[in-house]
């Protein structure tokens, strides 16, 4: 089925040839279905591991960008999509395997490049700088790897590389939980406890916007570095969670609990409560203008919401997702004893 809304733009120009490094779990696998559905020709790298029945009728390369890159070497292709590099050494190993070869490289970074108290979040503003430049502690340092990914890339490919700092993706095959746990809490029914203020803005992007985004921008060649975020025009988690409860129809109530109260209970911001990050925590807003100038658009929330609930109803459970480091990546979300509790003792206090 095609995906489309007013300002869509997929498939223009030529045909690709698109190298996808990873592409079977979650907005990799997201841009091999846009890019199969508009008619260009996909080839996968990777281990084989997650979800190996995806996509039989495209080729495969077999290996491990961490140690066996042999089956990149001599070939050429006209985009590369690499949303699977965490350290700036996968990236000097791909493309030193490409040797230049690639016309096209999307690197999927992240708007976790800034520092959370900075308040200028724009492209051109400073990113997190490590002290230790050769760590590999993604889950410490994960911000300021992304950005040394950044560096590598435009030094080994200069006026050929993408760089999306991407915000919260959300959608269908979000392993993360940090978006789903609302559509999902939302459609269980009974009285929810909400974060802070309705008013509180919040930013996340579909996968699939994504997807179509950096497509449109391998088919023109497109180079720079955008924060890829969302939506717009801006969304408060008030109307977030008011479309959960339309699309859901679950006869959900929402409860307002003050952040006060939140940190007194030590509630954990954004994995525990998702998609809440306190002021004083700093801010994960950043500006998209540039991004839409170029043809960035957004599907609208209450798509979003229905999309990604019709998944979590209907899928199985995901394998655990491992970080760079090979750790179990934590998935968000309040468990519903501690929520009752906590809205038990808002109440016996207001």
């Amino acid at each position: 089925m095609h995906r489309s809304w007013p300002g869509h733009r997929v498939g223009l120009g030529k045909s690709l040839k698109l190298l996808v490094l990873g592409g079977t779990a979650f907005l990799g696998r997201h841009y091999v279905e846009a890019a199969l559905e508009a008619g260009h020709e996909v080839t996968l790298f990777n281990r084989g591991q997650t979800h190996p029945e995806l996509f039989p009728e495209i080729e495969r390369l077999h290996g491990d960008r961490n140690a066996d890159l042999s089956p990149l070497r001599g070939r050429d292709w006209d985009a590369v999509f690499d949303p699977s590099a965490f350290v700036p050494r996968q990236v000097r190993a791909v493309l030193e395997a490409l040797d230049g070869r690639a016309g096209h490289y999307a690197f999927v970074s992240s708007i976790s490049v800034y520092p959370l108290y900075q308040a200028d979040k724009s492209e051109s503003a400073p990113v997190i700088q490590l002290e230790d430049p050769s760590t590999e502690d993604v889950g410490a340092s994960y911000g300021g790897l992304k950005a040394l990914c950044e560096r590598a890339a435009a030094e080994m490919l200069p006026g050929r590389v993408l760089t999306i700092r991407a915000g919260l993706i959300v959608g269908p095959h979000d392993p993360s939980n940090r978006f789903t746990y609302w559509p999902a809490r939302i459609a269980r029914g009974g009285e929810v406890l909400a974060p802070g203020s309705p008013d509180t803005r919040v930013q996340f992007i579909h996968a699939r916007d994504i997807a179509d985004w950096a497509l449109n921008m391998a088919g023109r060649g497109g180079s720079g570095t955008f924060n890829v975020t969302g939506p717009e025009p801006p969304t408060t988690m008030g109307q977030v969670l008011d479309a959960c409860v339309a699309v859901s129809r679950g006869g959900a109530t929402l409860t307002w609990v003050s952040e006060e109260f939140l940190l007194e209970q030590k509630v954990g911001p954004w994995m525990e409560m998702p998609l809440w990050l306190p002021p004083h925590l700093g801010s994960l807003q950043a500006p998209i203008e540039r991004a839409v100038a170029e043809g960035l658009r957004f599907r609208p929330l209450a798509q979003t919401v229905a999309e990604t609930l019709a998944w979590e109803r209907g899928c199985e459970p995901e394998p655990p997702q491992l970080d760079a480091g090979g750790r179990v990546r934590q998935r968000g979300g309040m468990a519903p004893e501690r929520e009752q509790e906590l809205l038990a003792a808002w109440h016996s206090r207001t």
